[in-house]
């Protein structure tokens, strides 16, 4: 095998890993709510209104979740964030999912971290973007089945991800 066979395998593989990726993103896309994919420009949504979509009426809790941001942020394109969920992280009792929840970004749902007792601490450090000033939300789904919340407001000098429709 000459070298440019070579290079044209890996090129060939290279091109395939990009379309897979570009699909499994797609269908990620399309399994999304309706709701969670457009908002109405400027309209802050409430709580119930973030939260409902994602418990579909089981108990939620506002404790053991710490949202720890800049209280004001100069650029809304690159905020800092870290999640913190007190959970024992057990195979019986530990935190599946933390889910990110804008209250003004054309998108809701700003980030989906899947967990287990594996992760042996429910900690997150992300940045984020955000389309003005708002309320954050951190909401983490236990393995009972219940959820429990922390909500943080956050001061946004310069807007970022604007829906200019």
């Amino acid at each position: 095998m000459t070298l440019v066979q070579n290079t044209r395998h890996l090129t060939r593989r290279l091109w395939l890993q990009h379309g897979a990726r570009l699909g499994l993103a797609w269908a990620a896309v399309q399994a999304w709510p309706a709701q969670a994919q457009k908002m109405e420009s400027g309209r802050l949504l409430s709580l119930a209104e973030m939260l409902d979509p994602i418990t579909q009426g089981a108990p939620v809790r506002q404790q053991d979740v710490t949202i720890t941001a800049p209280i004001l942020a100069d650029n809304g394109s690159l905020v800092p964030m870290t999640v913190q969920v007190h959970s024992p992280m057990t195979a019986a009792d530990h935190v599946s999912h933390v889910y990110l929840l804008s209250q003004r970004n054309p998108v809701t749902r700003m980030a989906v971290f899947q967990l287990g007792p594996w992760n042996g601490r429910a900690d997150i450090s992300t940045r984020v973007r955000l389309a003005g000033t708002q309320t954050v939300v951190a909401l983490a789904r236990l393995s009972s089945g219940e959820f429990r919340y922390g909500q943080m407001d956050i001061i946004v000098t310069e807007s970022a991800c604007v829906d200019a429709s």
